[in-house]
This record gives structure tokens, C-alpha cells and sequence, in this order.
């Protein structure tokens, strides 16, 4: 056997042990995930996780927070980058085939309200769904109550305030769609 065949195979028997450890309160993990560094998994709610998720936590740490209430959904042969941080307070749900780059950001809430006198009330949860084949390209933000088409591609640093219809390509700040794809 070749060096490179046995640290490769011993590299993936590490990563599905991570995975293990590091998903261990979900609800239902699905086969061969995959985790590598230390992500931060916080599961208060539900959180279920489909067969071949990749989760890259080495070089900034991954934050995936489900809360009292919250259920996070994460479909089959999902790829999430190092740096990003999802919470889930009522839904969100990542469709099979989905990509999310470094440091994205999705919240199915504020937290806050915006009004100086109400910044301390909590708004209601609004759901945010990706469905199948969705990228997020790096320090992708998408916010509460928002819906990315299947097949849809979203460019680095965009904002996504609102829907996305499936098959488009949507950038900027607020994420417009540019063209379908």
C-alpha cells in the first residue's frame, strides 16, 4: 500500500470520527459525514443532518446554533466552509447538493428590533430555506424569512433580503438577481 492511500484512508476514518463526537446531540446523522478542525454545535432544538455532509471547521470555527424551538435541516451531500455560522431559532432548512462558502452568515432571526426604544424585544422567526443545489458564495449573509431557488448561485458578499427564484445567479447589496442560469 501506498503511504499517500494509508494517511488518506486514516485522514477520512478521522473525519467521519469527528463527525461522530462533534453531531453527537443531533437528532439523526446520516452516513459518511464528515467533519474536520472543531466546530462549535450547539443543539437545543432539532437538528437532523443527511448522508455526506462535509463540514470544514480548521481554519476559523463553524458555529451552528439550534435553539429552544429551532430545527436545522441539512440535506444530503452538503459541502459548509470554515467561518460560517448558522442559527436556527424556528427553521432552516439546506436542501441535498447545497455549497456554502467561507464565512457565510444565515440567521432565522434578528434578535433585535431596529426602533431605538425596541432594541431590546426579540422579533418574530421568519423561516429561511435553501432549496437543492444551492451555492453560497464566501461572506454570503442571508437573512430571516428568505427562500434561494433550487440551482440558484449567490456571489460573495451579497446580502440576501429577500426570495431568490430557482436557476439564478444574484449579487450585491441587497442580492439582485443578474441573470438566470
Amino acid at each position: 500500500m501506498h503511504l499517500a492511500e494509508a494517511f488518506g484512508r486514516s485522514a477520512d476514518v478521522a473525519a467521519w470520527a469527528r463527525a461522530q463526537w462533534f453531531l453527537r446531540n443531533a437528532d439523526s446523522i446520516g452516513t459518511r459525514c464528515r467533519v474536520w478542525g472543531k466546530p462549535r454545535i450547539v443543539n437545543s432544538g432539532r437538528l437532523v443532518a443527511g448522508d455526506r455532509l462535509q463540514l470544514l471547521s480548521r481554519v476559523a470555527t463553524t458555529d451552528i446554533v439550534v435553539g429552544d424551538g429551532g430545527t436545522l435541516e441539512i440535506g444530503d451531500r452538503v459541502y459548509i466552509n470554515h467561518g460560517t455560522s448558522i442559527g436556527a431559532t424556528e427553521l432552516v432548512r439546506i436542501g441535498s447538493d447545497c455549497s456554502i462558502g467561507t464565512h457565510v452568515v444565515m440567521m432565522d432571526n434578528d434578535f433585535h428590533r431596529i426602533e431605538p426604544e425596541r432594541r431590546r424585544e426579540r422579533p418574530a422567526s421568519q423561516p429561511i430555506v435553501l432549496e437543492p443545489n444551492v451555492w453560497l458564495g464566501a461572506s454570503v449573509i442571508v437573512l430571516r424569512g428568505v427562500t434561494i431557488g433550487e440551482g440558484s448561485a449567490i456571489g460573495a458578499g451579497s446580502v440576501v433580503t429577500s426570495n431568490i427564484p430557482p436557476r439564478s445567479l444574484a449579487v450585491g447589496s441587497p442580492a439582485r438577481v443578474i441573470r438566470s442560469l
